[in-house]
């Protein structure tokens, strides 16, 4: 899975492993990626390279202020020729679903996909679906602050394993960008570079075949007590973020070719894996929340060999 990462970096998104990385990491650990960043940066183009080069089923929802639960889910029809209603499956089902700008959907249309994200189904209409194995939701949000948006709820901020940005392109890949038009028909031509089969057995061994000891589960535990009882936040890390930060800890021991997780796993990760998961007190919310758990995660002691 690596070697994906490095041929996606090298040749399609220049300055963008880090990225990349989170995404593969998300991905193995069987969470969902948000990508935060202003418009017009890559955030959609990193999903399409990544879905395209790992070679899954993948579904894309342009999200505006009209869209309803059932363009999400899917929704019974009736059929003419056989005479009976028949479902017809929306781009939910899919193993990769791009949902583009998901802060333009409505609260009612967001909260439809919170079904979907915790429990890998979905319900209608008194029927139950699975969705397909492995199912990874990469969604891009735009700021906050732009006109038509609805900012996510903590519950549905909590859904997502890892947030990141995106960050501009560096100078040359700008520059090359600029002088020959958008990467996109590029991106539309990778072929996958891994087989389902590959995928799924990565996945299980970045799991419970990674081993996590016991002082570096101490640790988790010691940083997610530690944003409880900050004086700047109301609601720290929960027990469903610190089984994340595990999960994504082990991701990322497994991508640097490791069978177990040491604390720098753990420091590489927690940023991304928790800084959106934190509710600043009323009168620190102007405070970046990055800048807040990086100074928790220094004032923890980091475990010995």
């Amino acid at each position: 899975m690596s070697g994906v990462i490095n041929q996606l970096a090298e040749h399609y998104l220049k300055g963008k492993i880090r990225a990349l990385k989170l995404a593969m990491t998300t991905l193995l650990a069987g969470g969902h990626l948000l990508l935060e960043d202003i418009p017009g940066l890559g955030k959609t183009t990193l999903a399409l390279a990544l879905a395209n080069a790992i070679g899954l089923s993948f579904g894309r929802i342009q999200c505006t202020s009209d869209l309803l639960p059932s363009d999400i889910t899917g929704l019974s029809i009736f059929d003419r020729n056989e005479n009976r209603f028949r479902f017809v499956e929306g781009p939910i089902f899919n193993n990769i679903v791009l949902v583009d700008e998901i802060n333009r959907a409505m609260p009612k249309t967001q909260s439809a996909l919170l079904e979907a994200m915790e429990e890998h189904r979905v319900t209608i209409e008194g029927t139950t679906y699975p969705l397909p194995d492995p199912f990874l939701v990469i969604a891009t949000q735009n700021p906050a602050e732009q006109v038509g948006t609805y900012p996510l709820p903590e519950s549905q901020m909590d859904r997502f394993l890892v947030t990141t940005d995106i960050g501009y392109p560096p100078e040359d890949m700008e520059k090359a960008i600029i002088r020959d038009g958008t990467i996109r028909e590029d991106i539309r031509q990778i072929e996958s570079m891994v087989s389902h089969e590959e995928i799924m057995t990565a996945r299980q061994a970045a799991g419970d075949a990674i081993y996590l000891g016991d002082k570096v589960i101490d640790y988790i535990y010691r940083l997610a007590a530690a944003t409880r009882e900050h004086r700047f936040i109301t609601s720290g890390i929960s027990t469903r973020g610190s089984l994340s930060l595990a999960a994504a800890a082990r991701a990322t021991a497994f991508l640097e070719n490791r069978n177990y997780v040491i604390p720098e796993d753990v420091q590489n990760i927690i940023i991304p894996a928790g800084a959106h998961r934190l509710i600043l007190k009323p009168e620190q919310e102007v405070l970046n929340k990055k800048e807040v758990l990086r100074s928790v995660v220094e004032s923890v002691a980091v475990p010995l060999a």
